[in-house]
């Protein structure tokens, strides 16, 4: 999904948000911040924790600040935050275009698409009960192509 034209970046918009609630931009939250918007893709906090620096080595974050943060984060309207399957997932709010997901429930794979018929019908359905609508997000769980084609390769009489 391409990112849409914002005016502040998403580092400057968490450094406004720090700043209207009294808090530090210390440089753990800057370098998280930076990490997470550097690749567009759905994480956990596990597996973002997996992709830092370990203790010792230089820009280490220690596990609660990378919890606050993402936290911090959703609350300062960067991330998303839903989850799946028992898992908090994260995804990128802040200069993305209303979007929705396909998820695979085997291998856990989240697919992004757009649907313009899709919301046609969350606007006609808010006008017909009075609704006013601020956003949307759905999340249609199934299995995927792949996921499906491996499940045809394993048939009982081809396992004995």
């Amino acid at each position: 999904m391409a990112p849409l034209s914002v005016s502040l970046s998403p580092q400057e918009r968490f450094a406004e948000y720090l700043q209207s609630r009294g808090l530090r931009q210390t440089s753990q939250r800057k370098f998280l911040v930076e990490q997470v918007f550097s690749q567009h893709d759905h994480f956990d906090a596990e597996e973002l924790i997996e992709r830092l620096p370990r203790r010792g080595e230089p820009n280490y974050v220690s596990t609660a600040t990378v919890y606050r943060t993402l936290r911090e984060c959703v609350d300062a309207g960067l991330l998303f935050s839903f989850q799946l399957d028992g898992r908090t997932v994260y995804d990128h709010d802040y200069g993305y275009p209303q979007h929705d997901h396909l998820y695979c429930t085997r291998c856990r794979k989240l697919v992004e698409f757009q649907s313009d018929q899709l919301r046609e019908v969350r606007d006609e359905m808010a006008t017909l009960h009075g609704f006013r609508v601020d956003s949307h997000r759905m999340i249609i769980n199934g299995i995927c192509r792949d996921c499906l084609r491996n499940r045809r390769k394993k048939r009982k009489q081809d396992l004995v």
